[in-house]
């Protein structure tokens, strides 16, 4: 069975669920651009740009009809469901996410693959307080908490939400997106 989604959608869920790859994969299927917030809001040497900044490159990258957004930020949540038509949130057991999320650090840091702008994953930072397993084990709880109530917010009623709970149901339903 074929499914139609909207033609603006933003991919959220936990970091290291997969928003980037799924947003990528949707963006490739319906011939849309790929807007990835962290390469937005990263400056070298791990630096935040400044709210304002981060914001108007947002607002200039959500110009176009169509479009896939994948990230979490708060500062531009708002600037990215007022266009949206479609949330799709990866909402993934804990074990899973830091399975994915240790897979893909040693791969990074391995590799030293080139993130956003100079940056690149070191053992150090993984080992460390700004740790990404830190950041998940801190927030994965407020999000399931909190995308739920977001999402009845009487301002997001626009929005149709897509709810996905293991990586075989989102390739399943992504095989299902014509």
């Amino acid at each position: 069975m074929e499914h139609k989604i909207g033609q603006r959608i933003s991919v959220i869920g936990t970091s290291g669920s997969g928003k980037t790859t799924l947003a990528r994969q949707l963006a490739e299927r319906l011939g849309c651009q790929h807007v990835e917030l962290d390469a937005l809001n990263w400056e070298a040497d791990w630096e935040m740009a400044p709210t304002a900044v981060f914001q108007q490159r947002v607002t200039d990258a959500l110009q176009g009809d169509s479009w896939t957004v994948d990230g979490n930020y708060s500062r531009v949540r708002e600037l990215i469901w007022s266009k949206a038509d479609t949330v799709v949130w990866l909402d993934y057991s804990l074990p899973r996410i830091y399975w994915q999320l240790t897979q893909r650090t040693i791969r990074r840091v391995v590799s030293r693959e080139k993130l956003w702008g100079t940056n690149r994953e070191q053992w150090g930072i993984v080992f460390s307080r700004d740790s990404i397993f830190l950041w998940v084990w801190n927030t994965y709880g407020r999000r399931r908490r909190e995308y739920p109530v977001l999402l009845a917010e009487e301002g997001n009623g626009h929005l149709t939400a897509v709810i996905l709970k293991s990586p075989r149901q989102t390739q399943k339903w992504l095989a299902s997106i014509n």
